[in-house]
């Protein structure tokens, strides 16, 4: 697949990102929390990974961890995006997603202290989600997609020949 629309992909899931947490900040961060249906609007600053995993580690461990670990995972991720060495062009759309939401949390990981600014919280009857931002949903959305693409892939039988 071309660069350009995957770099404009990981460009625009970080500036939505950025944008969101910028207007969670000044807007939740000194509000009471906003129900809407399903979907409550809180502020919240998490310092460790996906639901608050490690955030009881050490600082720098945490620090290493999440950024610079990260980082390099991403760099990695980028450096394969761009060589093409992604599946196919489906495939190489979701990875820019999950580039895109990660680049985003490691932003506010190296700008806030090691910490990402989450306000997203799903609530349907007794199903109840962490709370989350947009990173978190390209990146999910992004996982999800190669777990069901790679499914397919090994369902479709080789033909016969």
């Amino acid at each position: 697949m071309k660069r350009i629309p995957l770099l404009l992909i990981m460009a625009i899931t970080i500036a939505a990102d950025q944008l969101t947490k910028h207007l969670a900040r000044m807007t939740l961060a000194v509000s009471a929390p906003k129900r809407l249906s399903i979907l409550t609007l809180l502020y919240a600053e998490n310092s460790g990974a996906f639901l608050s995993l490690g955030a009881n580690l050490p600082p720098q461990t945490r620090s290493l961890i999440f950024s610079g670990v990260v980082a390099v995972a991403l760099a990695i991720g980028i450096y394969a995006l761009m060589a093409n060495r992604i599946g196919g062009p489906a495939d190489s759309i979701a990875v820019a997603f999950i580039l895109g939401g990660g680049i985003g949390n490691l932003i506010d990981r190296v700008v806030r202290g090691g910490r990402v600014t989450d306000f997203l919280y799903l609530s349907l009857g007794p199903l109840h989600t962490g709370v989350f931002n947009v990173a978190d949903i390209a990146i999910t959305g992004g996982v999800i997609w190669l777990l069901i693409s790679w499914m397919r892939a090994k369902n479709v039988s080789p033909s016969a020949s």
